[in-house]
């Protein structure tokens, strides 16, 4: 059996969508519909019954899928072992962490990462859910949360703080809360996704009964778009640090209020232990982190 039909039957059994299969592949959907009737075709019997609402495995589809789950991630790895074994780092490397982490912290520093190691292409993903690592959804993360997977290589990167923050013209026209109580008056801005961050939406019961929240003015489910929220003068969001650092509009309010500190993680799969496109990145991680945390990084 061809390996690209099999590749293109797994994507579509995987979404149960022609489309969403042709996204992932980067084909289009009348490529993705050819190769799977053309392995039907070859195989002699049907793999999917076809509705209105997407794709469903036939019988046979079934013990197909079982038999080619799996193969793709062999074959990343097998590249990826491949690419290593040149003496200079080659390659692409996926790299995966939140959006607020990669928009606002990493981004601006890649560009080092890129002059020094020109043969590495980074393939951003961002996403404030998990993807999974050890199916090689992606080489390599950095996330703000220990990783409870037992097949994983993690290495604590820093501690994050978190504090209040509010833009300088919501200040000049409303003033500045001086307690917590004051927070009342005030409109709030709350992170409100669920999912793999903890922590982030500790403004809304701070110094209250977890049960009597407060009522927020506006609900956002990424920590980027509560910053960008509070720089354009919503109201008061409590935001990590980090987020608020580099951000000349922001004015850190009531400093003594301080939200949960939280840990960020440099994490990659066992089996690219040796791999020297991770070695590169989390060495340039190590440089960047302590030229930041000594005040001279972005």
């Amino acid at each position: 059996m061809d390996w690209d039909k099999l590749k293109t039957f797994q994507a579509a059994a995987e979404t149960g969508s022609l489309t969403a299969a042709a996204e992932r592949l980067a084909l289009s959907q009348s490529a993705v519909s050819r190769q799977i009737a053309s392995l039907e075709d070859d195989l002699g019997m049907p793999l999917f019954h076809r509705h209105a609402r997407g794709l469903l495995l036939t019988e046979q589809g079934q013990i197909l899928q079982d038999t080619t789950d799996g193969m793709s991630e062999r074959v990343a790895l097998a590249q990826s072992r491949l690419r290593d074994s040149r003496e200079k780092p080659f390659g692409p490397l996926r790299v995966t962490t939140t959006v607020a982490m990669g928009s606002i912290w990493l981004t601006p520093r890649l560009v080092e990462f890129t002059r020094d190691y020109p043969d590495i292409v980074i393939n951003l993903m961002l996403t404030d859910h998990s993807l999974d690592l050890g199916k090689l959804e992606a080489d390599c993360a950095i996330r703000l949360w220990r990783p409870t997977q037992v097949d994983l290589i993690q290495r604590k990167l820093f501690t994050v703080g978190q504090s209040l923050y509010a833009s300088r013209a919501y200040l000049s026209e409303h003033g500045s809360p001086n307690s917590m109580e004051d927070l009342d008056n005030h409109p709030i801005i709350l992170y409100g996704a669920t999912g793999a961050l903890r922590d982030v939406d500790w403004l809304a019961t701070h110094g209250r009964a977890t049960n009597n929240p407060r009522k927020p003015a506006l609900i956002l489910d990424n920590i980027y778009g509560v910053m960008k929220a509070a720089q354009f003068g919503v109201g008061i969001a409590g935001l990590p640090n980090y987020v608020a650092r580099g951000n000349p509009e922001l004015v850190r309010i009531l400093p003594d209020v301080r939200g949960p500190e939280f840990d960020i993680y440099f994490v990659y799969p066992e089996e690219l232990r040796r791999s020297k496109r991770i070695k590169a990145f989390s060495d340039f991680l190590s440089r960047q982190i302590r030229m930041w945390q000594s005040g001279s990084g972005v």
